[in-house]
């Protein structure tokens, strides 16, 4: 499967990045970034430092600054710390960003590889409405969009209301709603059912010592994050299963509906299901031990 991750790297991002680069199944041939859990230079910089670690020769293109209309962004330090790899601050700067930015990028290889490539959109959806609105063959000549987003039948985790992903851009996550390509979402309703311990990175540290042990150092300020937040004893494998969704869709329970989400007023970003908008496929439910033992082994098997 071609693949193209669209990532705001964040601790999450690379545990998926990481278990992309581990399976057979996927061919992963680069990475967009977006603003979010990161500024958009840092998501740039952090990707670009995971490609190197994990020996991947692929391209970053680096995407939106910021919301639809806005000309500001917070990120999220308090959840992944102040350079998006918790409590590691000294993150080098490697290689640089491909010519083309994202939404450019996104269109070439779609239309290069029509019919083919999948997406997975693991951060807001700025760069996929920028590329929807750039070409209007990019959502057919895209195989799959698989989207880490959303709070469907479930609370969200920003606000009650809201997943972080859509909220961060409710207006791009409602364009792309409007009018999708073939697109799967992997929301909160499942990945908080696919919950990392402490002690299954500890175990991922002793069989993947360079990689593995990258991801327990850097999750150990995300797992505070949940435990005092949520008061969970790990952390959902949220990019990570919206990866493994686009390779597995057997381990996932999916209903067809419509979306819709708000974008504005106290319940922006909520994403809700409407009959009147094109068919999306929304995770309901997962074989969570499955998905987890299945990022264990793939990514237990890098050095």
């Amino acid at each position: 499967m071609k693949l193209i991750i669209d990532t705001d790297p964040g601790i999450d991002d690379a545990m998926a990045i990481a278990y992309a680069a581990a399976a057979p199944e996927i061919d992963l041939i680069g990475l967009t970034t977006v603003f979010g859990n990161t500024h958009v230079h840092q998501s740039s910089r952090n990707a670009r430092f995971l490609l190197h670690k994990l020996g991947l020769d692929a391209p970053v293109a680096e995407g939106a600054a910021f919301a639809t209309g806005e000309t500001s962004h917070a990120p999220s330090e308090h959840v992944h710390g102040p350079e998006g790899f918790g409590d590691i601050t000294d993150v080098p700067q490697i290689g640089s960003n491909h010519s083309l930015p994202a939404a450019e990028f996104l269109v070439e290889m779609a239309r290069v590889h029509k019919n083919e490539l999948v997406v997975c959109a693991v951060g807001p959806l700025t760069n996929i409405a920028d590329a929807m609105r750039l070409d209007s063959d990019f959502a057919r000549n895209l195989k799959r969009l698989v989207i880490m987003g959303g709070a469907v039948f479930c609370p969200g985790n920003i606000t009650e209301h809201a997943e972080a992903n859509i909220y961060h851009d409710a207006k791009a996550a409602d364009e792309v709603f409007a009018a999708p390509p073939d697109t799967v979402l992997v929301g909160l309703d499942v990945t908080l059912k696919t919950l990392y311990e402490t002690a299954d990175f500890e175990a991922l540290a002793i069989r993947s010592p360079d990689m593995g042990a990258f991801l327990r150092d850097i999750s150990r300020f995300y797992l505070k994050f949940y435990k005092e937040i949520g008061g969970l004893e790990g952390c959902g494998l949220h990019d990570s299963t919206a990866v493994i969704a686009c390779t597995h869709e057997p381990m996932f329970d999916m209903v067809e509906t419509g979306l819709q989400v708000t974008v504005e007023g106290p319940e922006i970003g909520a994403t809700r299901p409407v009959s009147t908008r094109p068919i999306v496929r929304v995770c309901r439910d997962v074989d969570g031990a499955g998905v987890v033992n299945l990022f264990t082994e793939r990514v237990a098997s890098l050095p």
